[in-house]
């Protein structure tokens, strides 16, 4: 395995790669450009006999070799993919196609157990580790025929580390760097080698961005699949706690926790989507019993152009859109920039034109409660992450059978404090420090309060009130600003690309740096099991726009 050492240099780790794929620029591969290329368009190609699956593999191992350095967005490359892909390539010629994945290489975030590449979430004291089982997801994805190319650099354990601590960074992994602006950011207190342009949340869109691999699976608790889609002008699904079994997966609480996939496409994110949900419920994950999967786990069904025809759309102005007075304070909450607030209004224009029913305002209840004891804006905190951390952390810790450095959330803390001179907790440790404290017992009372509060507020009394009252289809987002009243009661949400605006927060630059637009995106968001409908709205507005462009000068 080729793991990620930040002192390789470029030119070691690019004929590393060559070394891996058995190629160089030139080859076969280039019969087939996968830069941009759509997951159909692969197979395709490979139906034809165009292509193989080690082409596709070696062409995106080129890829990583040439532009790797100037990203960052690999942890590790699979030495396996390429046996994979010419095992997958046997059985098609023998007459055997799995399905749409078939021979597709694509990649997994670094929470999500595999036994051929190592598991770290990104934090040193699993750094190299093999997990002793594999997630659900990834025997999932083997059985559809995908290939499983490389892990992406994440979050260090999805940004439960530590407060304050840069998205993209990781002990294991470094900075990851955003390909719509790769610099570092030169302001005082931001130039540790964190990026200027952030890249979103815990889950690394990085690489798909890049054309890298097909597609990526990333991991969401409060924003991490919707965000970095986001910043990398992806389309993603956030999908219903349980459509997804997370056994085999780093948690931070089984509460909000969901896999869901990134694509530079919507037919790749539902193709890849279907891959990812099992044909029946996971008996290691309950809550796989929630929803029911569409006939043959075929999202691909609810691409429909015209899905917007008759959709009612709901505009949650307060708060998202418009700023509002937080009860019992002189503050206004606000959102969204002036800027985003005009993009916004674009979209909502051409929602319209596309046959939509838009309902504005369709303001979510407990946003717009007057009552500061029953407003969702002063009832935000909550004891449900760190709780759910302490307990879902250990029992992940459990089931590795001891094979991991460190057998509870007490020892990682103790075994980071032991190696920071060496790299560990950068940033400190001060959510694991706050989830540790946590005592199961005697907090009990007060999680299960906070928990009820979470899921009458954000979802009985906050979305499904909003869409009941105003018979939506949907809620129209900016960006990813709704991930979070969607993450507490595990609601789904989708994004697909829109837009650039300038990123006016933070300190100002120095004199002569320039900022670039970054990207911009707008989300529908409904309640739980909702996914074929918001796929069918997320596909029509994408092929009403088609606005995701490539990462500039990286062809």
């Amino acid at each position: 395995m080729l793991s990620k050492d930040r002192h390789i240099p470029p030119l070691v780790l690019l004929m590393s790669l060559y070394a891996i794929a058995g190629c160089a620029p030139g080859g076969s591969s280039e019969q087939f450009d996968v830069v941009e290329a759509t997951i159909p368009q692969m197979q395709q190609a490979m139906e034809e006999g165009r292509i193989t699956s080690r082409d596709l593999v070696e062409a995106h191992l080129v890829r990583i070799a040439m532009y790797e350095e100037v990203v960052n967005a690999t942890i590790a490359v699979n030495p396996s993919a390429l046996e994979d892909a010419d095992r997958l390539d046997q059985e098609r010629a023998e007459g055997t196609v799995r399905g749409p994945l078939h021979g597709i290489p694509i990649a997994l975030k670094d929470n999500v157990h595999t036994m051929d590449v190592a598991t770290t979430g990104g934090a040193m004291a699993f750094q190299d580790y093999i997990p002793p089982y594999e997630a659900t997801l990834t025997e999932n994805l083997r059985e559809a025929g995908a290939v499983i190319l490389a892990k992406t650099v994440m979050t260090e354990l999805a940004n439960f580390t530590a407060a304050g601590m840069p998205g993209n960074y990781s002990a294991v992994g470094g900075y990851g760097l955003n390909p719509y602006d790769p610099r570092r950011d030169p302001r005082e207190g931001r130039n540790d080698g964190r990026p200027v342009m952030g890249v979103g949340g815990s889950s690394s869109g990085i690489g798909t961005a890049m054309s890298f691999w097909a597609a990526n699976v990333g991991t969401e608790t409060s924003g991490s699949i919707l965000s970095p889609s986001n910043s990398n002008m992806l389309a993603g699904i956030k999908p219903t706690i349980g459509r997804i079994s997370r056994y085999g997966i780093i948690p931070i609480t089984a509460d909000q926790d969901t896999a869901g996939p990134m694509a530079r496409t919507v037919t790749d994110a539902a193709i890849f989507f279907g891959a990812l949900e099992g044909a029946a419920p996971d008996p290691n994950d309950p809550a796989t019993n929630r929803c029911e999967a569409p006939l043959n786990r075929d999202y691909t069904a609810f691409l429909n152009a015209d899905g917007l025809q008759g959709a009612r759309i709901g505009i949650p102005r307060a708060a998202y859109y418009d700023s509002i007075l937080v009860p019992g304070t002189d503050r206004y909450q606000n959102r969204i920039s002036d800027e985003g607030r005009a993009v916004m209004a674009e979209a909502i224009q051409i929602l319209e034109a596309q046959g939509a029913i838009i309902v504005d305002p369709a303001d979510i209840p407990s946003v717009v409660d007057p009552d500061p004891s029953t407003s969702l804006l002063t009832n935000s905190g909550s004891s449900v992450l760190n709780y759910g951390m302490k307990r879902d952390f250990n029992l992940w810790l459990a089931s590795l059978g001891g094979t991991a450095r460190v057998n509870t959330l007490t020892e990682l803390r103790e075994w980071n404090l032991d190696n920071r001179s060496s790299g560990a907790i950068k940033y400190d440790q001060a959510r694991l420090d706050g989830s540790d404290e946590i005592d199961l017992e005697v907090d009990r009372a007060t999680y299960e309060a906070d928990r009820a509060r979470d899921l009458e507020l954000n979802g009985e009394k906050g979305i499904d009130q909003a869409m009941e009252e105003n018979q939506l289809d949907a809620l129209l987002f900016p960006a990813s600003s709704g991930a979070g009243i969607a993450a507490k009661p595990g609601y789904p949400t989708v994004i697909v690309p829109f837009a650039f605006v300038m990123d006016n927060t933070g300190p100002d630059f120095p004199e002569g740096f320039e900022p670039t637009p970054r990207p911009f995106g707008v989300s529908f968001t409904c309640s739980a099991c909702s996914e074929p409908r918001l796929i069918e709205l997320e596909f029509a507005i994408e092929q009403a726009t088609k606005m995701r462009i490539a990462p500039p000068g990286m062809n």
